[in-house]
């Protein structure tokens, strides 16, 4: 029986703003990414998140990010690795703490947004945060894109990396995800995303924007948790996914 990890980024709420459907998308995933400050969510929101994913026996992660709450960890603020390892160091301390006061524990690791998208492409900056997850606890598990410098520099120090694909993202014939500034980004058709994370689980493939069969080898999956459809896309990929005999699993 194939068997994949569901994760969504949850916990981005601030103060009286709301983002997100989090309790309602609980039940069709196994993992979810907590915001950490940086980019979104609260000291009250953390708790909160935290305090749901335990109630539901779901994988917790720290979702750090650039110190970007302006715009949402989504700009490439360009800082140096010894910043980077700051950064995290400091945000995933918090969650894993936070995590531990209310009776659960840190499973993993998931870079945010920009940080995400720089540690895909930069050595130096994969190692930094490899090394501030190594610093704080080595068994923590480090989510990355898959085929990146991220999973390449978590295997170098010895962390079990997790290779992630995305259900709602178009892909670049390298690999790549098509940036979020580019038209056609995201996929906003629930069936369309069905599909390509059906294709990602069978096949280990999925077809980029100019039609490349390109090679997936993933592990986890991507459920946006800030999208209007994010709740019918992920009852939509779960369902599909359990009807095909896949077993849906944190890692």
């Amino acid at each position: 029986m194939a068997t994949i990890d569901l994760n969504a980024d949850l916990g981005e709420s601030f103060g009286d703003w709301r983002l997100g459907q989090d309790e309602a998308l609980l039940p069709y995933v196994s993992s979810v990414n907590l915001a950490c400050g940086f980019h979104a969510g609260d000291p009250h929101t953390l708790r909160k998140s935290v305090a749901l994913a335990v109630e539901r026996n779901v994988a917790i992660g720290a979702h750090p990010s650039y110190p970007d709450l302006l715009g949402f960890g989504r700009r490439d603020m360009g800082l140096t690795p010894d910043e980077v390892f700051d950064c995290v160091l400091y945000q995933v301390a918090a969650v894993k703490g936070v995590c531990e006061a209310m009776g659960g524990r840190l499973h993993h690791i998931k870079p945010h947004g920009a940080l995400y998208n720089r540690a895909a492409r930069a050595p130096d900056i994969a190692a930094a945060i490899a090394r501030a997850v190594v610093k704080l606890d080595a068994t923590l598990l480090l989510y990355g894109l898959a085929g990146s410098c991220l999973i390449t520099e978590a295997e170098r120090v010895g962390l079990r990396a997790i290779s992630e694909a995305f259900a709602d993202r178009r892909y670049q014939p390298d690999g790549t995800l098509v940036p979020r500034s580019q038209a056609g980004a995201l996929l906003t058709d629930a069936q369309e995303s069905v599909a390509q994370a059906r294709r990602i689980v069978r096949e280990q493939a999925v077809t980029s924007r100019d039609g490349q069969a390109v090679v997936i080898r993933a592990e986890t999956l991507c459920l946006h948790g800030d999208g209007p459809h994010a709740l019918a896309f992920a009852q939509a990929i779960r369902q599909a996914l359990e009807a095909d005999g896949v077993r849906i699993a944190a890692p």
